[in-house]
């Protein structure tokens, strides 16, 4: 490990030689997901990589209280990368960091810390996370409106190709720092877009959505309209989802695939599966933590709402992609709530924390729902004992104040900021008065 971690360090000087990069910028996020940064020069760069760089927390959300506000940034070689949209002749670039106290140990508040401590018990019983979300997000002419860039649907190619080229530049600047992509296509709503991730291990993926909303934002704004990944910016409308795809592997070899299993999903996959099926509820406020998160899961939009899983039917909360012969390292269950403005540290955390457990304690999953729960009336599926996801962010906000699975994920300092923090939105949210209140009641009231 030192010697692995030398070697990268070494490779970040001689890069940042030869590409005459003159500025590195430091990358964080606070709880929320917000990504965090300040810069240095090339000068501080080799101290830097050995002892990190000193700022103050206290004003990052979720970070230190103002009397214990000194806090270490420790970079991150292996994520080293030039910024493609700055300019060439005053090369900058980036890499990742993790949060300690001056003494050097970790600070619990990291959200990129909590996911590397979650990755650790998988890695304890023998696995490795992959993940490969797919982010959805809108186009729009500017940030005070929600004026349409085109009115395509799902897989339109929509002249004048305005937003198809805005898609291609922000691929070719995610291909330029090292994140592989999949797919990319219109999706459902007008101006709505997506651009698929090659999936990776979980950690790397966190950092990846990271860069990727920074990247497709850049885009936007250097072509003079605005990208947005707000879960429902638009009434009537499909919102914008992160299906994260997901699967276990044992060295080379997907524990999730059994060849001579029902579905070819292994006893693991499934109790997986269950795990993340039964806690789902109570880690919704970290998938989904927005007020505006609640206006996106609601049955006639295709996001799922019902606590159920199917192999093809898209409207249930867990999906299974049919398994295509010989492409067992595919195998992946792949959870639809998830919505692109969630902190993907966290969001990652408490996914592999609620499968960890299924597998631990030997859930088993309900059978498949192959028939459209939103075609169902409430009796049948009362007699299906059909549940739902939380309603609101204060309904998700209390489930999860009451779960020591989420509390065991985050850590206590990381769980009781995130609480905090999303109690007083909801109760801003609460006490605010809305349009929909003055158009609907100040002329009859």
């Amino acid at each position: 490990m030192g010697k692995k971690d030398d070697e990268a360090k070494a490779y970040v000087l001689k890069k940042v030689k030869e590409q005459d990069v003159k500025f590195i910028r430091f990358w964080f996020t606070d709880i929320l997901g917000f990504l965090k940064s300040f810069s240095i020069t090339a000068d501080h760069l080799e101290g830097a990589l050995e002892n990190g760089m000193g700022f103050d927390g206290s004003s990052i959300q979720g970070f230190a209280r103002i009397d214990e506000s000194d806090m270490i940034a420790i970079p991150d070689p292996t994520t080293f990368q030039l910024i493609p949209w700055r300019p060439k002749e005053q090369g900058v670039a980036r890499m990742f960091c993790d949060i300690c106290w001056p003494g050097g140990q970790p600070f619990e508040g990291d959200p990129r810390y909590i996911l590397k401590r979650n990755l650790k018990r998988a890695a304890d019983m023998g696995y490795t996370f992959y993940v490969g979300p797919e982010l959805e997000y809108f186009y729009f002419k500017d940030d005070c409106s929600t004026e349409f860039l085109d009115l395509g649907g799902y897989f339109d190619l929509t002249p004048p190709e305005a937003a198809s080229d805005l898609r291609r530049k922000t691929i070719l600047i995610l291909e330029e720092m090292g994140i592989g992509v999949e797919y990319s296509h219109h999706e459902v709503a007008p101006s709505q877009h997506e651009i698929d991730l090659h999936y990776t291990d979980a950690l790397s993926m966190a950092d990846n959505v990271m860069t990727y909303r920074v990247a497709v934002k850049q885009v936007a704004q250097d072509h003079g309209v605005y990208a947005t990944f707000m879960p429902k910016p638009v009434f009537g409308v499909n919102g914008s989802g992160m299906h994260v795809h997901m699967s276990l592997f044992k060295g080379s070899s997907n524990a999730f695939f059994d060849k001579n299993a029902q579905y070819h999903l292994s006893k693991v996959a499934l109790e997986f599966l269950a795990g993340i099926l039964k806690h789902a509820p109570e880690i919704t406020s970290i998938t989904n933590q927005w007020v505006n998160s609640y206006k996106r899961l609601v049955p006639g939009y295709e996001a799922p709402c019902y606590l159920t899983w199917a192999r093809r039917n898209r409207s249930d909360l867990i999906r299974v992609p049919e398994y295509q012969p010989g492409r067992e390292t595919a195998t992946r269950i792949e959870f639809r709530s998830p919505d692109p403005a969630c902190n993907p540290y966290l969001a990652f955390s408490v996914l592999l924390a609620a499968g960890l457990e299924g597998i631990e304690k030997g859930y088993e999953p309900p059978p498949p729902m192959e028939r459209n729960v939103f075609e169902m009336g409430p009796e049948e599926r009362e007699k299906r004992k059909i549940k739902t996801l939380p309603g609101s962010l204060h309904e998700s906000v209390q489930l999860t104040k009451k779960s020591e699975l989420v509390k065991k994920a985050l850590g206590e300092h990381l769980f009781n900021g995130f609480i905090r923090n999303k109690e007083v939105e909801w109760d801003r949210y609460r006490t605010y008065i809305t349009d929909y209140e003055l158009k609907n009641y100040l002329s009859i009231l």
